[in-house]
């Protein structure tokens, strides 16, 4: 039998995780891009090491994404 649990719930216990290849479509760059962020720290993107394996939440991507959304790229007044 499979329980049904809340999409918040089921989110904190069963996050989405993306390998990197996935994530970096995802977000639109090259696999090799989030391999030099990581290891360079250039952004603040956080990951998840399963083993050797580096694996992205899908929650955390959408909020980097978020914080880099701008909404123009002219001077402040």
């Amino acid at each position: 039998m499979i329980l049904k649990e809340s999409k918040t719930a089921s989110a904190l216990t069963n996050p989405v995780l993306l390998t990197e290849a996935q994530a970096a479509e995802y977000i639109g760059t090259a696999p090799g891009t989030l391999t030099v962020w990581r290891c360079t720290g250039r952004y603040n993107l956080p990951y998840v090491k399963v083993g050797r394996f580096v694996r992205y939440r899908q929650e955390d991507l959408d909020a980097w994404l978020a914080k880099r959304t701008q909404t123009h790229t002219g001077e402040a007044a």
